[in-house]
C-alpha cells in the first residue's frame, strides 16, 4: 500500500513539474524538447506504467486509472501549448508582412516599344500623311514572285546580289526583300493607279557582323499612275527624308543598278555626325547611304498587269534598323536583336 502512495504521490509531482515546464516554452524547438522529457518512452511516466503490473493486483486498477488520467492531461495541455505557439508564430509572420496602405505603392516597370518599331511606325505616319498605304505581303515566297517577275531570272547575276535562304520545297524561299510584294499588289489593283508601302521582314543568308544581320525590316515604296516621273520620286524622298530627319538635311541620288528598276539610284544624305567634313560614321566620304531607288522598269510593270506604254511609276527600299542607326547613333545592327535590355531601355 505504501507503494501505491508513493506512485500516486510521484504521479501528482509529474504532473505540476511537466505543467510549470510547459508555461514557460514559448517556440516549437522548446515544445519538442518538454515532449521527449515527459512524454517519452524513457519519461517518468511512462516508467511509473511500467511498474504497474508489478504492484498489489488489488491496487493496480486504481494506479492505472491515475496514471493515464495524468498522461491524458499532459498530452492535452501539450496540444494546447501547440496551437499557442503556432497562433503566435502566425501572428508574427502577419505582423512583419503586414502592408502599410499609407505608403506609396511600387510603379510596376512598363514596357515600351523597340527601337525599330518606334522607327517603323513614324516612317507609317510620314508616308500615310503623304497618302500612302500599307500593303502587307507574305514573308515566304516563291522563286517566281522573289526573283523571275522582278526581272531576275535564274541566268541573271543579279542574284548573286542576295544570299538567299531555300526550304525543302523546291522554288519556296524566304525572301531577300520586301520587292515581291510589289507584284502581288499590281496584280491585285491593275490597271487602277497604287501609292502602297510594303513592310516587313527580310532573310539572307549572310555572316553576321556590324553591318549585316541574317534578319531585318524593310520598307518598300510603290507609286504607279499615269505621268508619274523620275522628278515625283526625288520630291517624295526629299520630303521624307526631311520629315524624319529633320529640314536641314542635305541628300543627293547617285546612279546604281537594280534589275528591277530602270534608271535606278541611290540615295544619300550628308553625314549627321560630322556634316560632311568626314568621320569614322561615315568612311570619310562625309556621306551616308539611306536608301535605293528607281523608277519601275517596264518588265516588271507588264508582269504585274500594267501596260508600260501607259503607265509609270518609281519604287525605293529602305530599312528601318538603317534609318534607326542614323538617328540614333547606334554603330552596330546586331544589338538590335540582342535582347540587351540595357540597350532597348536607351529607346
Amino acid at each position: 500500500m505504501q507503494e501505491k502512495k508513493d506512485l500516486i504521490l510521484s504521479l501528482q509531482q509529474i504532473q505540476e513539474t511537466a505543467l510549470a515546464a510547459l508555461q514557460k516554452v514559448n517556440n516549437p524547438e522548446e515544445l519538442e524538447n518538454w515532449k521527449n522529457t515527459f512524454l517519452s518512452r524513457s519519461s517518468e511516466i511512462m516508467q511509473i506504467f511500467k511498474k504497474i503490473p508489478h504492484v498489489e493486483q488489488e491496487v493496480r486498477p486504481r494506479l492505472g486509472q491515475n496514471a493515464n488520467i495524468v498522461k491524458t492531461e499532459l498530452e492535452r495541455q501539450f496540444e494546447a501549448a501547440k496551437e499557442r505557439i503556432q497562433q503566435a508564430a502566425l501572428a508574427n509572420s502577419i505582423a512583419r508582412e503586414k502592408l502599410d496602405v499609407t505608403l506609396p505603392g511600387r510603379r510596376p516597370e512598363r514596357g515600351k516599344l523597340h527601337v525599330a518599331t518606334q522607327t517603323l511606325q513614324e516612317i507609317y505616319r510620314i508616308l500615310a500623311e503623304m497618302g500612302f498605304q500599307v500593303y502587307r505581303s507574305r514573308e515566304v515566297e516563291s522563286d517566281e514572285y522573289n526573283f523571275e517577275l522582278l526581272n531576275i531570272p535564274a541566268h541573271h547575276p543579279a542574284r548573286d546580289l542576295w544570299d538567299t535562304f531555300y526550304t525543302k520545297k523546291e522554288g519556296v524561299i524566304l525572301r531577300t526583300h520586301t520587292s515581291p510584294g510589289q507584284m502581288h499588289a499590281m496584280r491585285e489593283y491593275a490597271p487602277d493607279p497604287v501609292r502602297i508601302i510594303l513592310p516587313g521582314m527580310v532573310y539572307r543568308y549572310e555572316q553576321m557582323d556590324a553591318s549585316h544581320e541574317i534578319q531585318f525590316n524593310q520598307i518598300e515604296l510603290l507609286a504607279i499612275g499615269k505621268n508619274i516621273t523620275f522628278g515625283n520620286l526625288r520630291g517624295t524622298l526629299e520630303e521624307f527624308v526631311k520629315r524624319m530627319f529633320g529640314t536641314g538635311v542635305e541628300t543627293r541620288l547617285r546612279p546604281s543598278y537594280f534589275p528591277f528598276t530602270e534608271p535606278s539610284a541611290e540615295m544619300d544624305m550628308k553625314c549627321i555626325a560630322c556634316h560632311g567634313k568626314g568621320c569614322t560614321v561615315c568612311s570619310g566620304s562625309g556621306w551616308l547611304e539611306i536608301l535605293g531607288c528607281g523608277m519601275v522598269h517596264p518588265v516588271v510593270l507588264k508582269n504585274g498587269g500594267y501596260d508600260p506604254e501607259k503607265f509609270s511609276g518609281f519604287a525605293a527600299g529602305l530599312g528601318p534598323e538603317r534609318i534607326s542607326m542614323l538617328r540614333y547613333g547606334i554603330n552596330d545592327i546586331r544589338n538590335f536583336w540582342a535582347n540587351d535590355i540595357r540597350f532597348l531601355n536607351q529607346f
